[in-house]
């Protein structure tokens, strides 16, 4: 993937989560492929594993944009072997996937994920030479406690002395996601620099980071949300399944400042 300056652009990464057929996801990426100029973000669409080839193929031919082929999840296994049912970066790059989700919340709640397996993760997508973003956020009753960067702070700890000044996060306040509820700019703003701080404390001051906001991000409140100090993009969950939203939701990642 060519990498040269989204490291300075808006991310607006669409995640499908569960959702997609083979027509359906034909006819929403055709639109994308066509979409207006966008050159201040980079657009990145995550479909479920089986759908990877046929987004990835669909995009070769875009008219204006690239657009990155985006993973779900990975295998903590790094090499090819007897386990069944799992698909490794090297196999994610394979099928041309540029940037793989790592520890979203669903999968620490569905899945007891924790910080060793995020860990073993993301070298294993750093090996193969793709990017991993980081999921990280706090809990209802840890956002109550007051421990809501104790929290983060422990989710980022995984970073530590990993082989990379590039670091792409996605803050999402586990209370916020698909529940209509969405922190409030002050909220936003306090732990966007937090992560920034914490990540330059754990990696050193030539970090490159972008911290993207998820969290019930839709065509309505995305571009107060962009306005946000380091608000570096978002990532999008249901939203970014229908193309109206999502395209609102890029032109205001493209007319932010």
């Amino acid at each position: 993937m060519a990498e040269s300056n989204i490291w300075q652009q808006k991310w607006v990464i669409g995640n499908w989560k569960m959702n997609g057929q083979l027509q359906e996801n034909n006819s929403l990426v055709h639109k994308l492929r066509s979409f207006q100029t966008v050159p201040n973000v980079c657009i990145g669409i995550t479909p479920p594993t089986v759908y990877l080839l046929q987004v990835h193929n669909a995009v070769q031919i875009v008219l204006n944009n690239p657009i990155y082929t985006c993973a779900q999840d990975v295998s903590r296994f790094s090499e090819k072997g007897a386990y069944t049912g799992e698909v490794s970066a090297e196999m994610m790059r394979d099928v041309g996937v540029d940037i793989i989700l790592i520890g979203h919340s669903e999968r620490s709640l569905y899945f007891n994920e924790k910080n060793d397996v995020q860990r073993q993760k993301i070298e294993n997508v750093l090996k193969v030479g793709l990017i991993p973003l980081l999921c990280v956020g706090e809990s209802l009753k840890e956002r109550e406690d007051g421990r809501e960067k104790e929290a983060v702070a422990y989710q980022l700890s995984v970073f530590k002395g990993l082989k990379t000044k590039n670091f792409a996060i996605a803050y999402e306040p586990v209370w916020a996601i698909g529940t209509g509820k969405v922190a409030n700019r002050e909220q936003i703003a306090d732990m966007h620099q937090f992560i920034y701080d914490e990540v330059l404390s754990l990696c050193g001051n030539d970090a490159n980071i972008r911290v993207l906001y998820g969290g019930s991000v839709n065509d309505k409140n995305a571009a107060d949300i962009f306005s946000v100090p380091h608000v570096d993009g978002a990532l999008v969950g249901g939203a970014s399944l229908k193309y109206e939203a999502f395209a609102a939701i890029i032109n205001a990642a493209q007319a932010a400042e």
